[in-house]
């Protein structure tokens, strides 16, 4: 069969606009960013001296980019000196230490960026991801932190003097069940009094948050942090008021709830112009075709944007009346962007289907489209949920957000309540995300992408929309917006993992140090103990797609193998070597191994993969085991498009034993091949298309939701993966002592000739560590089996 050329490979046709020099001083580029003159050095003695129009900034690590998220300090400050005008921005980023600050590809470092922002005071919160180090590191940070203060306090950022600059030391730590965070309190400790001497050393503020909160987690009735290290709402309350009373000689005044509410829309525009989305498109290796008009006009209208929440801000602080809406009027439009290439045809629902070439053993139909549910527009993944219905995450905020725009990506869920194979009945549980590239239930709620955030989303009064929602984690790499953080999934024994592709450099704050990764790899994140793990980095490139076998292997594309290799995760920044000589396929996005028993017999043991570049196919292929692991065998297509607008990117089981393909139907095809404002990419069209075998009955999904222990156990006895999948995340959410009681008598009453035996104990052995229990017994037993 013969591929249809892309219309990304052919030429538009179209002029290219004009890209007006004038723009070209809204780039913070490494390369060409101002940097600060050397000044005589600026000795600062608290309370600091605040003068009208002064700039204040924010850098260190996540404890001040998390504030950001609440805005306490920054409406007290406002209240303080409500004539004063003063401007305040947040350069922070997650995890950064005094030795460890990555950033995207030629993006402006700290220092030019305080220069943007013309900073007469910096505050500067360092020393936690330090402290993990323990007292051998003492000597190396005091001899860092002392190179930072004298650098800082010699540079003119405001172009005339030397900065004033105020040390902010860590919060304590506190203890939270399944986090033993107070443990690092005896290093923290330290390093704030390290802190205090250089300090007081080199002449500069500093500001002791740590005894204070350390004294406040005293309290058995709340906490001040969600993970045992990171404030929550109560927690910042806090610490604004005790850096406020050390830094200014005033009364702290109550918080005015209009002013935060105008610092932190203010904040979500200035981050949005600080650490957009899509950065190795803008600073990075990927700016030269589309960079300058795609990026250098939406920083000019950000910092537009930005100075009118400023001027609400000092308005209301000036007891001034204020319009309802905020005043953007002068933001000017967007400039045309480029249209270099070609597009590919765009059909309706039934005129793409009819374009497939259909493996005679299959009936295709169309599950659900934006024809009969608008709400499913640019379709991204698909979970199912122990009641059997399809949730799915969507995104026409995709591939970025523009100034004047918010994020309104959705989570939908889809049913088909007449068991006709069509949906019928559609809600959102979600309506206000920012590229959610992948989500799995857990927890009670869902588990989000949100780069460069993680986030939890719960819905807590059972009307079924999202009402809760937490930044797990925070710091994921977000350089390009399709290689973020996707591809969640439960491990066999109970942990969630995800990854990233290249270009990436994350580094994430947790109670158990900072974690850095870059250029593509996995995590690994257990709910209960807030622990995250990176493993399995090697350079590659935007691999999508990930399952396990039978026995619980790990099998994940690259961009998908066609032969496995293990990744070892050698110490940060080294990198796995990248595998050289395998097979591998482009363009795959998910893949199932076929064990439902109403699919054709020749096929069971393979597994089915979808592709979206540079073919459009459902694929079957073979998976066989060789002496090194094991080798892909593609054997034929089970669906082949005609029509290249077909970008199936993701693939599941559903209940009733059909496969489902999450089609991301789009004329456009390409991240970096096209404008990120091209206007042809289409934010309409998402379809769902369902694959049965011809005459097979579609099977009757076992009760999971409400099901008792017993019944759910029993599930794990099931050929087909993804009921036992399905069947474990259930369990997980069980009581954990009721959990092990019933699992200790199922493990006692397995029968030994059953030809499944040691298949069911190592369900057993999964789902004890899933629950966090263990029965080494059982675990003795099958590491000495045959």
């Amino acid at each position: 069969m013969a591929q249809p050329i892309g219309s990304q490979n052919r030429p538009s046709g179209k002029e290219t606009p004009i890209e007006s020099p004038d723009l070209t001083q809204y780039a913070l580029f490494e390369k060409s960013a101002p940097r600060p003159k050397t000044t005589s050095p600026v000795d600062t003695e608290l309370p600091l001296r605040i003068e009208p129009k002064m700039s204040v900034a924010f850098v260190g690590n996540t404890l001040l980019d998390r504030s950001q998220d609440f805005g306490y300090l920054e409406t007290l400050i406002h209240q303080a000196f409500p004539n004063h005008q003063l401007t305040i921005r947040n350069l922070p980023w997650s995890a950064d230490s005094l030795n460890h600050q990555p950033r995207p590809a030629n993006f402006a470092d700290t220092d030019q960026h305080l220069v943007f922002v013309r900073a007469d005071i910096v505050f500067a919160a360092y020393g936690f991801n330090e402290s993990f180090a323990g007292p051998d590191g003492l000597v190396d940070f005091k001899s860092k932190l002392t190179e930072f203060v004298k650098k800082t306090k010699a540079k003119a950022f405001n172009g005339k003097k030397g900065a004033q600059l105020v040390l902010i030391s860590p919060v304590a730590n506190e203890n939270i069940p399944g986090v033993a965070a107070a443990e690092n309190n005896k290093n923290i400790r330290l390093y704030t009094r390290a802190m205090r001497n250089v300090a007081k050393a080199q002449k500069v503020g500093f500001i002791d948050v740590f005894g204070t909160t350390k004294k406040a987690m005293r309290s058995p009735k709340s906490h001040l942090t969600f993970n045992g290290c990171h404030l929550n709402d109560a927690g910042y309350q806090l610490f604004a008021k005790l850096v406020f009373d050390a830094a200014f000689d005033q009364e702290t005044p109550v918080f005015n709830e209009e002013i935060r509410t105008t610092v932190l829309e203010k904040n979500k525009q200035f981050f949005r112009r600080f650490r957009p989305v899509n950065t190795f498109y803008y600073t990075g290796n990927r700016n030269r075709s589309y960079g300058y008009l795609d990026f250098l006009p939406a920083m000019r209208n950000f910092d537009i944007m930005t100075s009118n929440r400023d001027q609400r801000i000092w308005d209301i602080a000036a007891g001034k009346q204020i319009p309802v809406k905020i005043d953007d009027s002068n933001v000017p439009p967007l400039p045309a962007t480029k249209q270099s290439r070609g597009a590919n045809r765009l059909l309706s629902p039934e005129a793409e289907l009819n374009e497939f070439e259909i493996d005679p053993r299959f009936d295709v139909n169309l599950f659900a489209s934006e024809k009969d549910f608008p709400e499913l527009a640019c379709p991204i993944q698909m979970r199912w949920d122990s009641q059997g219905r399809l949730w799915v995450s969507c995104s026409t905020t995709y591939p970025h957000i523009y100034p004047g725009n918010e994020p309104n990506d959705k989570i939908v869920v889809l049913e088909d309540t007449d068991n006709d194979g069509r949906a019928d009945k559609t809600s959102v549980f979600a309506d206000d995300l920012h590229i959610p590239l992948s989500f799995e239930f857990g927890d009670g709620g869902l588990y989000v992408s949100e780069e460069p955030h993680f986030t939890f989303l719960q819905d807590t009064d059972g009307d079924g929309r999202a009402d809760f929602r937490e930044k797990v984690l925070t710091g994921f790499g977000c350089e390009d917006s399709h290689h973020a953080l996707h591809d969640f999934a439960w491990t066999p024994d109970g942990d969630l993992i995800f990854r990233e592709g290249i270009f990436h450099h994350s580094q994430i704050e947790t109670p158990y140090g900072p974690v850095r990764q870059r250029d593509s790899g996995w995590f690994r994140f257990e709910p209960n103990s807030h622990r995250l793990t990176p493993f399995g980095t090697h350079m590659s490139t935007n691999p999508w797609g990930v399952t396990f076998d039978d026995w619980g292997q790990h099998m994940a594309s690259y961009p998908i193998y066609a032969q496995a290799f293990h990744s070892l995760d050698p110490t940060y920044p080294g990198q796995h070597p990248r595998p050289v000589g395998l097979h591998a396929y482009s363009g795959t996005c998910g893949q199932e191994f076929v064990d439902f028993p109403n699919w054709p017999d020749e096929m069971q043991g393979g597994f089915v993969k979808v592709r979206y570049k540079p073919t459009n196919r459902v694929e079957f292929h073979r998976w066989n085991e060789s002496d090194f692991g094991f080798t892909e065998e593609y054997v034929s297509n089970i669906v082949f498009s005609k029509n290249l607008s077909f970008i199936p990117v993701d693939l599941r089981y559903g209940p009733d034993g059909a496969m489902y393909v999450c089609d991301w139907y789009n004329p456009v095809k390409g991240h970096a091949q096209y404008s990120l404002r091209d206007k042809r990419r289409d934010r309409v069209s998402g379809r769902i298309f369902r694959i049965m075998p011809k005459g097979a009955k579609r099977q009757q999904m076992p009760k999971i939701h409400g099901a008792s222990l017993d019944q759910l156990l029993n599930i794990l006895k099931r050929p087909e993966y993804r009921y036992r999948y399905w069947a474990k995340r259930e369990l997980r959410e069980r009581n954990p002592a009721k959990v092990k009681d019933f699992l200790n008598k199922w493990v006692a009453n397995l029968d030994s000739k059953d030809p499944r035996y040691r298949h069911h104990q190592t369900e057993a052995v999964w789902l004890y560590r899933g629950i966090n229990a263990v029965n080494t017994k059982l675990l003795s037993e099958l590491l000495n089996c045959d």
